[in-house]
């Protein structure tokens, strides 16, 4: 995975807020952490089998890990420390294939949807380009009516709810559709601002990113 996505994760992506109620999945303590084999890896005890199911365990709960539980979200927390911090957690997962590798390089993706959509230049951009293409391929039914500082984030929790109930395949889909438009909507823009064109070549990596880890898995 290319590191320019990761770079903006630090004290970020395990305090993600979203405006929509969280829905209770699975039980409330664990949430499918596994707290023999999150405390073994925290003191660098834990075999390479049972790590890679770790890997698994985690990529099940990270796309949605605001939501859970204190007691879950410590275990997550506790992995976290132990690898050095978020982007090492996104590394860390990437360096795992199949679930593991595509949920760090999509979470990388909604964590960036985030922050893009704070930024006024991308707005505009953004309604711009549905201004001459209101529905994207493959983003019907995703994107709201109107392009405003929330629309990046209601795509980001459409992938993200697609991950958490166990939708890989369609969270993938959905995430090339969103940076195929992204990266059509700067390379549309005629007098493009510096933030503009960062999101456009952040788009193309993730673009990357995605499809080699959806091929591979």
């Amino acid at each position: 995975m290319h590191h320019k996505p990761l770079s903006n994760f630090a004290g970020h992506l395990l305090h993600r807020r979203s405006s929509r109620p969280a829905r209770q999945r699975v039980g409330p303590d664990t949430m499918g952490l596994d707290e023999e084999k999150v405390l073994r890896f925290a003191d660098g005890a834990l075999d390479p089998a049972d790590e890679s199911r770790l890997a698994e365990e985690v990529a099940e709960v990270l796309p949605l890990g605001w939501s859970l539980s204190p007691r879950a979200k410590e275990r997550l927390y506790t992995v976290t420390r132990h690898l050095g911090g978020e982007p090492q957690l996104l590394e860390w997962l990437d360096r795992h294939p199949g679930l593991p590798r595509l949920t760090a390089r999509l979470v990388a993706l909604t964590g960036n949807l985030d922050r893009c959509g704070e930024f006024p230049d991308v707005v505009e951009a953004l309604r711009s380009s549905r201004a001459e293409d209101p529905f994207p391929a493959g983003l019907e039914g995703v994107l709201p009516p109107e392009t405003d500082e929330a629309t990046l984030s209601e795509v980001s929790y459409h992938i993200d709810e697609l991950l958490f109930d166990r939708r890989p395949q369609d969270a993938a889909r959905l995430a090339l559709a969103t940076t195929d438009w992204l990266r059509a909507a700067a390379g549309r823009a005629a007098d493009p601002s510096p933030g503009v064109s960062e999101m456009g070549e952040l788009m193309g990596h993730l673009h990357r990113d995605i499809g080699e880890a959806v091929a591979a898995a």
